[in-house]
């Protein structure tokens, strides 16, 4: 990965003005992409490469959690964070064992922290590309040696 790549960062929440504030405050770090709601989000992360997702939690007709869990299955690298106004635990536990989050953040969010868990969340987003790459290097090597091999033994 390039150590100079720029982060995407999806932020959905129903809330317009969260969605202002947040492409406000972090436009200069990062790209940022915005979702009003779970439907919008879904278009977004199948036309763009997203990094980092971020939902709220209470939002009309999909929850975060249920966003987040969707996800799973099509972006498996891709790091999930939560970040809501609520104490919910059922919500947390659904959002921690179906959406796989990395994080779980209240609002109103401390733009340091926030910005500090995009960083290092997406650390592990590129430990597990370039692991994926060298595990596809090394299976690579791996067939080429056995292909030697069989052609040692043939003759």
């Amino acid at each position: 990965m390039d150590p100079v790549q720029e982060i995407h960062v999806l932020y959905v929440d129903d809330e317009a003005n969260n969605l202002t504030a947040f492409k406000a405050s972090f436009r200069r770090d990062f790209k940022i992409y915005t979702a009003i709601s779970a439907e919008e989000a879904k278009k977004i992360l199948a036309e763009n490469q997203i990094h980092i997702l971020i939902t709220d939690q209470r939002m009309p007709e999909t929850t975060g959690s249920q966003l987040l869990a969707q996800t799973v299955k099509n972006f498996p690298d891709q790091i999930r964070i939560l970040l809501t106004g609520y104490s919910d635990i059922d919500a947390l536990k659904d959002a921690i064992n179906l959406g796989q989050i990395y994080c779980y953040l209240q609002k109103p969010w401390d733009e340091t922290l926030l910005r500090e868990t995009i960083n290092k969340a997406f650390s592990i987003y590129s430990a597990k590309k370039e692991k994926e790459a060298m595990t596809g290097k090394l299976m690579d090597a791996n067939e080429q040696l056995e292909f030697y091999l069989r052609q040692k033994l043939l003759s």
